[in-house]
């Protein structure tokens, strides 16, 4: 792309309410961390209920994280959204050096990890429906009583899975916000719509990929690693 062509798609790129391309980066930026900030206080509420309920059961919480949690399962996805930060990272770099297709390449493979850890989530999330620990109407749970023998799960063991779905049901809606939002931003540095002197987009985009691989940084030790494991 000649120099006179990437200007004339960053002057396009440039709305009538900002004077500059600096002031349109910044404020988009800016606009992008309040919306993260919201997003922290919402999974903030969520990890306070987490923290108040597991004070109350702590031998719940840590019996169900023990018998019920994948530990490797729940790695593996750990290790698939570290690896596609890195990629996000590497394609923010490379449109910044004017690089769309490697930009583009990179977004993509970030998209196939962030589908390989849905995939991976559904089948955790079918071996708790077969194995009833799915509140609800599917809920039949059963825990190891001292002697060996088997029990139905007291309904407190309940309270672990209601949150355990309900933090890992709604970050995985994010995963699948990220994985479509980075789908078409990817398709447009393609297109050659990104240049190093405009690109928004990838950028703030590759924040809200990053806030999502924070949040799951916190949801994996807190609900698989709490026996020990």
């Amino acid at each position: 792309m000649s120099a006179s062509t990437t200007e004339a798609v960053a002057q396009h790129s440039l709305q009538h309410h900002f004077s500059t391309m600096e002031q349109q980066r910044e404020s988009t930026t800016l606009g992008m961390w309040i919306f993260l900030v919201t997003e922290i206080m919402f999974f903030g509420g969520l990890f306070t209920a987490y923290l108040v309920y597991r004070l109350a059961h702590p031998d719940v919480w840590e019996y169900a994280s023990r018998h019920e949690m994948e530990f490797w399962l729940g790695t593996i996805n750990t290790t698939i959204l570290l690896c596609s930060s890195l990629t996000v990272a590497l394609s923010v770099h490379a449109i910044q050096l004017g690089h769309r297709k490697l930009c583009a390449i990179l977004l993509f493979i970030t998209v196939l990890m962030g589908c390989g850890f849905l995939v991976v989530k559904g089948f955790e999330y079918h071996k708790h429906y077969v194995d009833g620990s799915v509140p609800g109407p599917w809920w039949h749970m059963h825990v190891e009583r001292p002697d060996g023998s088997t029990m139905p799960a007291p309904n407190t063991y309940q309270l672990f899975f209601y949150l355990y779905f309900v933090m890992t049901g709604l970050h995985a809606l994010h995963v699948t916000i990220g994985i479509v939002l980075l789908a078409i931003i990817g398709l447009w540095a393609w297109q050659g719509k990104y240049t190093a002197e405009y690109h928004n987009p990838v950028h703030i985009s590759g924040l809200y990929w990053h806030f999502v691989d924070l949040v799951w940084i916190f949801l994996f030790p807190l609900l698989y690693l709490i026996a020990g494991k």
